[in-house]
């Protein structure tokens, strides 16, 4: 494989992980948030100081993990309070403040970010196959949380909380479940994206890639592990099929996204689904 290959896949692996990680919060227990990309940065900057710390890589995902996780479950507590569109507002100035924080912060790089992350010494292949192999194990997991007690929980909680209430299912807990789960998994990706690019800055993980991230949910079929990795896959793939959706990134996934919430609600799973009923009735 060329380098540019290795890193298109890497890059497709991290995204993956992204989407099924933010579609464990919105998608399964309806928790809006635009602001994933906070818990992503959180996770790549704690992953950057423990590799120049220790050189250790799994001390670099754990740092990761529990960042990415703490800084979700933090989070999570705004989502006892507010709901619907006043958590989407509460996540982006969560990611907002993300930023800011980070770019006034001479420790962890200030505007300039991190560079000279130490080398995991598995070399680009190797840092591909761990991404790749990370990405299929938080594709599982996914599917493992979806079919049990806790994904009926979630689900039931996204649908109604009073109804959950009713059958015993603490909301809040769930909630808090849900956040804290979904960003250590953003964490995990924050982790090999530093060890993917050794150099990381505050600009990687802005507001308008949350946007993009949600749009790979929605297109892909909130909800649906496998239409949201479709999702992310071919949305990553895109500008670099066809070159002038990079210059125009946000207008082509802002119009994808409208063109779905109006034409498909249910996005690319809802789709496919309807396409099989179809064909099975005629």
């Amino acid at each position: 494989m060329s380098a540019y290959e290795i890193s298109i896949i890497s890059i497709v692996g991290i995204n993956v992980i992204l989407a099924v990680s933010l579609n464990m919060i919105s998608g399964f227990c309806g928790q809006v948030s635009l602001g994933h990309g906070a818990f992503f940065g959180a996770g790549a900057y704690a992953a950057a100081l423990a590799m120049v710390l220790t050189a250790s890589v799994s001390l670099a995902i754990l740092a990761a993990l529990v960042t990415g996780s703490l800084l979700g479950v933090v989070v999570g507590f705004a989502s006892l309070r507010v709901r619907s569109d006043f958590l989407a507002v509460t996540t982006i100035g969560v990611n907002f403040l993300f930023i800011g924080f980070v770019r006034k912060q001479a420790w962890l790089g200030g505007e300039m970010g991190i560079s000279g992350i130490p080398p995991t010494g598995l070399g680009a292949s190797g840092n591909m196959v761990m991404i790749l192999l990370f990405a299929c194990a938080t594709i599982a997991f996914s599917f493992y949380i979806s079919r049990s007690w806790m994904g009926f929980a979630f689900r039931a909680v996204g649908e109604d909380e009073g109804a959950a209430a009713t059958l015993g299912i603490n909301a809040g807990a769930y909630k808090l479940a849900a956040f804290g789960i979904g960003t250590a998994l953003a964490g995990l990706a924050g982790a090999l994206y530093t060890f993917f690019t050794q150099f990381i800055t505050a600009d990687a993980f802005d507001f308008i890639f949350s946007v993009m991230l949600m749009a790979m949910v929605v297109i892909g079929g909130i909800g649906s592990t496998w239409g949201v990795v479709v999702a992310a896959v071919g949305l990553t793939l895109l500008p670099e099929a066809i070159r002038f959706v990079n210059d125009y990134r946000l207008l082509v996934f802002g119009g994808l996204l409208v063109l779905v919430i109006r034409l498909a609600p249910g996005g690319l799973a809802a789709m496919v689904r309807n396409l099989v009923l179809r064909a099975r009735g005629a």
